[in-house]
């Protein structure tokens, strides 16, 4: 059962490991936007842009950078990383509670190695050779296949499909919808027709890794789809057979990564980014949004850019030159300069 979590200031400080300023007896039940905070809400301000919003805000509390707290006379806790302490905050007041431990009625589970802290919502399947670790949330209407296994502390939500032979750390979180492990895009051209590519290999996801709802990872045609720890894929993301990502890289909604693709640690890829396949990213690259990467990266930085849609030929033209445009744009601009220089001197 979910409950309404409240903390006075002094007690979310020390959950929080901060310094406040003002009452401590400060009676919070939730967060909530300054613009839109009470009394009973914790809030914050990361950024120096809505600085004028804090003048005006009903909150109980606010989370701040010591460098804005001389400023403000209300109740604050102080830090030098507000968002941070926004995150760690907001696990706080989370009125989320986990389901209890054991296994529906209606759940067919005919695995025999699940943890008996494991929780399994109604109408699950959860196959042969099944491996699930303790502390985990299996939601209804969850399919688990063969041979596959949950690390410790995750939850699987609600009608998400795990195929055979998928292999998931700790502590991860895969939201409805999602579809690990379902064959990648292979096929070859054959005298009838399209003829299949077996996918033989699997997925294997790191530890802490969060899966945004209605994602794809396919599994690899011979070797395993590889996803690193601490990776964050969100909403309707695809991730192609064979491809690699690491650690601490994260993806916003709609990316696409095609098949073999090896993407390094750290990277960001903004909304909507299409990643071509057979190519390397490298580490720490930052991809802004709706980009097409057609070919490798292999600096640290980040990277902008697309094109529309043109006949392939024209398009292979036009793309080669687009790297030339600020170098003629200058010849240009030099040729003008002189051609005025010259008619200023012929006057």
């Amino acid at each position: 059962m979910s409950g309404q979590k409240t903390f006075s200031l002094a007690e979310v400080a020390a959950a929080l490991g901060l310094e406040f300023k003002g009452r401590p007896d400060t009676f919070l039940a939730g967060m909530a936007p300054l613009s839109s905070a009470g009394p009973e809400h914790l809030s914050f301000l990361s950024t120096v842009k809505l600085k004028s919003t804090l003048q005006s805000t009903l909150a109980g509390a606010v989370i701040l950078h010591h460098d804005m707290a001389a400023d403000y006379g209300g109740n604050c806790l102080l830090t030098d990383q507000p968002y941070l302490m926004y995150a760690r905050a907001s696990a706080l007041f989370d009125p989320f509670v986990k389901p209890r431990v054991g296994v529906h009625p209606s759940a067919v589970v005919v695995a025999e190695n699940i943890h008996s802290s494991v929780s399994i919502g109604a109408n699950c399947v959860i196959e042969e050779g099944v491996e699930i670790a303790e502390g985990t949330v299996v939601a209804p209407g969850v399919v688990i296949g063969r041979d596959s296994r949950i690390g410790k502390d995750c939850y699987i939500h609600a009608n998400v499909t795990i195929y055979h032979g998928v292999s998931i750390g700790n502590e991860c979180i895969v939201h409805s919808g999602v579809v690990v492990g379902g064959d990648g895009f292979g096929f070859a051209q054959g005298p009838s027709g399209w003829e299949k590519i077996h996918q033989l290999g699997g997925v294997q996801i790191g530890n802490k890794v969060e899966i945004g709802a209605n994602s794809c990872i396919d599994r690899g045609a011979l070797n395993n789809t590889v996803i690193g720890n601490d990776v964050i894929l969100d909403d309707q993301t695809m991730i192609a057979h064979n491809v690699i990502i690491g650690d601490g890289t994260a993806m916003a909604g709609c990316c696409q990564v095609a098949g073999s693709t090896v993407i390094g640690k750290n990277c960001t890829l903004a909304g909507n980014v299409g990643v071509v396949g057979h190519i390397t990213i490298t580490d720490n690259v930052h991809i802004t949004a709706r980009c097409l990467v057609s070919k490798s990266i292999l600096q640290p930085g980040s990277y902008s850019g697309t094109f529309g849609v043109a006949e392939s030929t024209e398009w292979r033209k036009n793309a080669a030159r687009f790297s030339k445009l600020d170098e003629l744009y200058r010849r240009v601009a030099f040729l003008e300069k002189q051609l005025k220089i010259k008619n200023e001197g012929e006057g």
